[in-house]
């Protein structure tokens, strides 16, 4: 078949692909499904994915010059559903829209929880987190102790957030305050969109289709843009820094990394890619300058929180830790693991796990595609950890679409199940995303053998052949 007309038939198989996507996301965003009722999101998530699927792999076959508008276009419809209603399965944005709102009167969001007596005053200027004349039965309703209806979650404990976030959200809070949380859900898309330009730039022109695994994938349009999570500004740093690192530009990916670190934590999990290689030769004292940069930037960015807080930065850290499972007296995480170590020594597995994963990309990994071994650092992490919160998953979704292992996007599908349907699922779906992401390895392997080994191109993202 002549390349012409093949295009023709991608391009044929892509758009209409693109329009159910997007039926089925706006289907699934104005259906009435929520955290609290998935039986409507159950109905449209599993059209919106075979959508999603169709429609890449046609993507790969339509002309390279019309990949970038076609993108797009795709991610400006796909991100747009997310808009069509309010967050639907997370309430986390009206926290960030009160912390910025704490913070545009002076106060420090960790001095405080939303609660707090000293903000009762506050509190009554803002009806749209906290609703008056309401039987607070909503979904993202709560009754707080003091007798108000909240939509800000957890409101008798001070916030969790960086402060890269918390600065994001003052932004946030003085750009379209007035607008509550449309203003958050509006911040979410213009990030995703940032990301697949930057996507878009980054990568050759032959792979420049990967972007569509970020900007069409479903779950951006659900944790980037209707529950507006901040994690989606924590990707678009580190896809920068991870960039820069490519480049040898090691101060600026630090410092990029740093902020993306003080945006959401978990980005600290990306540094080892950046540094990928550098235990195959002699260490050298530039070998610090990326590392060094990040952890300086990451605490420059306390230094305000701090004077104005103390120790009280750290916020619901340690109570989160604990609420989520992650220690070692109740088990809720570490799935996988538990079927094949006792419980008392899972959490121990988990670190060996990551610690044995980091060793191998920091020995072997390829310094000309730090994605590449941040993606299997990130992607182990949560297959180890099996998180239950699925918006984690969005930094592994930008990692997959720079480097194009797109088997790992199971992790994040696997979370959304959880999520939705509770701890009973967490060992199906995550054997699910692991059994693939062994498989795609697999048939991968199978592929570069057969073609050989490719010549990177230094200073310009490569991605894998798929």
């Amino acid at each position: 078949m002549k390349p012409s007309i093949r295009s023709r038939i991608a391009l044929a198989v892509c758009v209409p692909a693109l329009v159910a996507l997007s039926w089925a996301m706006a289907g699934a965003f104005t259906s009435g499904g929520t955290l609290r009722d998935a039986a409507p999101l159950d109905h449209w998530h599993p059209i919106a994915l075979g959508s999603f699927a169709i429609a890449v792999v046609a993507l790969k076959f339509v002309r390279p010059v019309l990949v970038p508008f076609l993108v797009l276009a795709g991610t400006v419809a796909v991100l747009a559903t997310g808009l069509l209603e309010p967050p639907r399965t997370s309430d986390d944005s009206y926290r960030y829209l009160w912390d910025g709102r704490v913070q545009a009167e002076g106060i420090s969001p960790y001095a405080h929880p939303p609660d707090a007596p000293e903000l009762a005053g506050l509190r009554a200027r803002a009806p749209e987190l906290f609703p008056v004349g309401t039987d607070c039965k909503g979904w993202d309703l709560r009754k707080a102790k003091p007798g108000f209806c909240s939509h800000v979650n957890r409101p008798a404990v001070p916030t969790i957030y960086p402060p890269v976030a918390e600065g994001y959200f003052a932004a946030l809070y003085g750009l379209g305050g007035k607008y509550g949380v449309r203003a958050a859900q509006v911040g979410g898309a213009v990030l995703a969109l940032s990301l697949c330009a930057l996507l878009l730039w980054l990568l050759p022109l032959e792979r420049r289709w990967q972007a569509a695994l970020w900007g069409w994938f479903p779950g951006v349009a659900v944790w980037a843009v209707n529950d507006a999570h901040v994690d989606t500004l924590g990707v678009l740093l580190v896809v920068g820094g991870l960039a820069l690192a490519a480049k040898g530009r090691l101060a600026g990916g630090g410092a990029l990394l740093g902020a993306a670190i003080a945006t959401k934590l978990i980005p600290a999990l990306a540094v080892p890619g950046a540094m990928a290689g550098v235990l195959s030769r002699r260490p050298r004292l530039k070998d610090l300058v990326l590392p060094v940069t990040a952890v300086v930037v990451a605490a420059l960015t306390y230094v305000p929180y701090v004077l104005a807080s103390g120790s009280g930065v750290l916020g619901y850290l340690p109570g989160y830790l604990k609420e989520e499972g992650y220690d070692s007296e109740e088990l809720k995480r570490f799935a996988l693991l538990r079927l094949v170590v006792p419980e008392d020594l899972a959490v121990i597995a988990a670190g060996a796990a990551v610690l044995a994963v980091i060793l191998y990309v920091l020995r072997y990994g390829d310094p000309l595609r730090p994605w590449s071994g941040a993606l299997l650092v990130f992607g182990v992490a949560l297959l180890a950890l099996t998180p239950g919160y699925p918006w984690y998953g969005l930094l592994l979704v930008g990692l997959v679409a720079l480097d194009g292992r797109w088997e790992w996007l199971g992790v994040p599908m696997a979370a959304q199940v959880v999520y939705l349907h509770g701890l009973e699922a967490q060992d199906t779906a995550y054997g699910l995303a692991l059994a693939a992401v062994v498989a795609g390895q697999a048939v991968r392997t199978v592929a570069l053998r057969r073609r050989g080994p490719r010549t990177a191109v230094p200073g310009r993202p490569t991605a894998p052949a798929p």
